[in-house]
């Protein structure tokens, strides 16, 4: 059952992000607790073809280097942006003025989780991917480098940070993407009314438990047996734990990995009883 929003506003009051020593100790606890990343004991053919052939990368997808060569270059980037924050701030702080630097190494996934986000769209091959969170492009263009002539929208809510991202996107030469600048709230719903199906989304922008959970069941409609949600820093805090917890809980999920800092969603109806791993990665 989900919680009430007075619980949710309560969960945020008590504790809108873990400090880092916190976060820490939670990641040792799961990195002693979670199943070896290695798949030993995994009953789950499909769960375990996903540990070898993607996170353990057996397939070989190797990661277009282009999109690491310009994080390499965004991390150098001392230009300063204006930037809107419309969602739940970043650990190191949500200034409204920060380079394209600061954005870089805070914002954006790092170079282990965008390359595992690129295997997972290439092994899947999904043909609609929706993404929310642009930042500055560079998980999308992994998503369009993944699957060539897939259609990949993304949405951003920061226009300084939007302007950034379209740059990259023309030198990236990645033509399936398909940005959009406004907010989660505004302009999901739009996008879903022209969506038939998601195949992937990537849900990365506002680390709250209310909105997570609404952008979940607002997708939700349009996700199918093959579909895939993936949700980024599932431990971020405690009501971003809790909004975890209760999408594992929907009736229609039928399958979930954690990986700590994300978290799968499966609805594949081969699982006859809902299944949840913890997996180390």
């Amino acid at each position: 059952m989900y919680a009430t929003d007075r619980q949710a506003r309560s969960l945020y009051l008590r504790d809108p992000m873990y400090s880092a020593p916190k976060l820490a100790w939670n990641y040792l606890r799961y990195y002693l607790t979670a199943m070896n990343g290695k798949g030993h004991g995994m009953h789950s053919p499909f769960v375990f073809r996903l540990i070898l052939d993607v996170l353990n990368n057996r397939a070989g997808y190797v990661a277009p280097p282009e999109v690491e060569q310009l994080r390499q270059e965004l991390l150098r980037d001392q230009t300063f942006l204006e930037i809107e924050d419309l969602g739940a701030g970043s650990r190191t702080g949500a200034h409204k003025r920060r380079t394209v630097s600061a954005v870089a190494s805070h914002a954006v996934k790092p170079p282990k989780y965008g390359q595992l986000l690129y295997r997972i769209a290439r092994h899947f091959q999904p043909e609609t991917i929706v993404e929310l969170g642009t930042s500055l492009g560079l998980t999308a263009a992994y998503f369009a480098k993944a699957v060539p002539g897939c259609a990949v929208y993304t949405i951003e809510g920061s226009a300084a940070v939007h302007e950034v991202a379209l740059r990259n996107f023309e030198r990236l030469q990645v033509r399936e993407v398909h940005p959009i600048l406004g907010s989660f709230d505004e302009q999901l719903p739009e996008l879903l009314r022209r969506l038939p199906a998601i195949d992937l989304g990537f849900i990365d922008g506002n680390h709250r438990y209310e909105p997570t959970l609404r952008y979940f069941l607002r997708m939700l409609p349009r996700c199918h047996n093959d579909s895939i949600l993936v949700f980024d820093d599932i431990h971020w805090s405690a009501e971003m734990e809790q909004a975890w917890k209760e999408i594992q809980e929907h009736p229609r999920v039928r399958c979930s990995v954690d990986l700590f800092f994300i978290g799968l969603v499966f609805f594949r109806e081969e699982f006859r009883e809902p299944r949840h791993f913890t997996v180390r990665y």
